[in-house]
């Protein structure tokens, strides 16, 4: 088994948040994972245009310091990335001076706060959209080849508590929804067959598999329906 199957098993075996208050120790658990010492999970669709901070270890100070406002900026910044694409790593110190950046000051004031090393990744599920930050104290700290399992475990999740309808059971299975969740983020079966650890026409049959279970007449139509059902 590759190493990025490895990882998409060991963040599959985390137990689901089933409440917002069961994101703490999720993140958590998933910072250790990667590597990071700090997280910081934001709503980017507050009405308001700013950003909501939902759940984070962040000491206060550095929370006051740099806002929720400097959190949109960042998500929505050239170092941020989104679900499926590789992870940037970002150091503040190193990268001030990139277009697009947060800016000199900015990152100051990120760097002074302890946060040396950031991953920023946008993660949409449905009509919610969040935006993930893992940092570290070190260069070097965060593990990028362990963020891509860890925030497609954090979309299932984010997806699950988003979802204004009862739980229902899934039509489709956990292999099944991870690859048309990966065909949403423009992954081809050879790209996904190496996350998940099969081989491409193992990837086309989940994908084949999943269209007949949500009654689609091809992908695009089954990631609508999936996205429509809080199924991804």
């Amino acid at each position: 088994m590759n190493s990025l199957a490895r990882i998409g098993r060991e963040s599959g075996e985390l137990d689901m948040p089933r409440d917002r208050a069961g994101l703490v120790p999720y993140l958590a658990r998933l910072s250790r994972d990667v590597g990071a010492d700090f997280y910081m999970l934001i709503d980017l669709a507050c009405e308001d245009g700013d950003a909501a901070i939902i759940a984070c270890n962040w000491i206060f100070d550095a929370v006051r310091a740099t806002g929720a406002t400097l959190m949109r900026r960042l998500a929505e910044s050239p170092q941020a990335t989104a679900l499926g694409q590789a992870p940037r790593m970002w150091q503040p110190a190193r990268d001030a001076g990139e277009k697009g950046s947060v800016g000199p000051l900015n990152a100051a004031r990120l760097d002074a706060a302890g946060h040396a090393e950031l991953s920023c990744a946008r993660i949409r599920t449905g009509r919610a959209v969040h935006a993930v930050i893992f940092s570290a104290a070190e260069p070097g700290a965060i593990d990028p080849t362990r963020l891509p399992a860890a925030l497609l475990s954090l979309s299932y999740a984010l997806s699950a508590l988003n979802s204004d309808a009862p739980a229902t059971p899934s039509p489709v299975s956990e292999r099944e929804r991870e690859c048309l969740r990966w065909v949403s983020e423009g992954k081809t079966a050879e790209e996904i067959a190496t996350i998940v650890g099969v081989t491409a026409n193992t990837v086309n049959s989940y994908v084949n598999l999943a269209i007949r279970k949500l009654s689609a007449r091809n992908r695009a139509m089954a990631i609508a329906t999936a996205i429509r059902a809080g199924v991804i």
